[in-house]
């Protein structure tokens, strides 16, 4: 009994495999993280060619 738990302690198979779920986990919040910067930037971006379109409009009538 003995022998089966310490071989159970020094077996880290398992822990490699946390270690990949962790990573892959921190590199998904960063990309969402990144894409939701993204997608405001250009949203206010598109927004403000919008109402200057719309300011320009209003001009020339």
């Amino acid at each position: 009994m003995t022998k089966l738990f310490s071989r159970f302690l020094k077996d880290e198979s398992g822990a490699t495999a946390i270690e990949y779920g962790l990573i892959a986990a921190l590199i998904s919040v960063a990309l969402i993280a990144g894409a939701t910067t993204l997608g405001n930037s250009l949203n206010n971006t598109f927004q403000n060619i919008s109402d200057k379109m719309v300011d320009a409009e209003a001009q020339t009538q």
